[in-house]
């Protein structure tokens, strides 16, 4: 099953992905893609619906009408970071020997093909591929064999980052990386039962209609039970709380020389059975 948001920033409603590529609106079983409808025995009776007698709407995702972020009313966007192989090489960075945590703010949630603004005197903004995990069942000090039983579904995330913000200044890697818009999210959350293998998963980015990111999730580090068992031993994962999980090789900081976003380009991205993203990239605001 997949699970979006569609509609205008601030009013989307909850709908569903059908067999045609078609959307269909759910507004009559749930308000919104969020919270308490992700927990297991809500996203069981999604599934047990007749597909066919759910409202359609009008138009294909992405083209004819706006999809938002496709999980709502986020509590807590937590990232990984150097958790594949050979980005940390690439970065130049041992492999931690625990998982790196940071944050990216709720306000830096966009949907799928929003704008993305670069910062006021940002000079190196860049682009991070990643596959995110939407909390279904809450929990904390969960069992790394338990740890699939608290997943509602997987994502397609870009982890847009402003690496001088994040890394030459003093402090956390935060500050660079929940600027406002630098979180697109979706276009659909995709649940556990239509993924054969979440660790070999195709990922890929481009910018301009240049490949800079081609990996693959088989070179994940840590891997998702791990993380969510990880993770919950510092906090406690509500329904809706999304895990990112890190980039591969190929980000713009590990070119040479650098490229970073300077505004006007066009970022494409995606994941193998989690959709793809469209950003145009909006200069800083002066």
């Amino acid at each position: 099953m997949k699970l979006l948001r569609y509609g205008a920033t601030g009013l989307e409603k909850p709908g569903l992905l059908d067999g045609d590529g078609q959307v269909r609106d759910l507004s009559s079983h749930i308000d919104d893609v969020a919270g308490q409808a992700l927990i297991p025995e809500v996203i069981n009776k999604l599934r047990s619906l007749d597909v066919s007698t759910l409202p359609v709407v009008d138009g294909q995702p992405q083209q004819d009408f706006r999809l938002g972020a496709c999980v709502g009313q986020i509590g807590k966007f937590i990232c990984i970071g150097l958790n594949y192989a050979d980005h940390a090489a690439e970065a130049g960075m041992d492999i931690p020997p625990e998982p790196v945590i940071f944050n990216k703010w709720t306000s830096a949630v966009v949907g799928p093909d929003d704008d993305v603004q670069i910062p006021r005197h940002s000079q190196k903004t860049d682009w991070e591929v990643e596959l995110g995990v939407v909390i279904g069942k809450a929990g904390s000090y969960i069992e790394e064999q338990n740890a699939k039983d608290h997943i509602a579904g997987y994502c397609l995330i870009n982890d847009v980052s402003e690496r001088e913000f994040q890394i030459e200044r003093a402090g956390t890697w935060d500050k660079g990386k929940g600027c406002d818009t630098f979180g697109p999210t979706g276009p659909w959350l995709v649940t556990p039962d239509e993924i054969d293998d979440v660790d070999n998963l195709a990922m890929w980015c481009e910018v301009d209609g240049t490949r800079y990111q081609n990996g693959n999730s088989s070179t994940m580090v840590y891997k998702i039970p791990f993380l969510i068992s990880y993770c919950s031993r510092f906090m406690s994962l509500q329904p809706g709380d999304i895990i990112s999980t890190g980039t591969p090789p190929g980000v713009g900081m590990g070119q040479k020389p650098p490229v970073y976003l300077k505004g006007g380009e066009v970022m494409k991205l995606g994941i193998e059975r989690l959709g793809t993203q469209t950003q145009n990239v909006l200069g800083p605001k002066s």
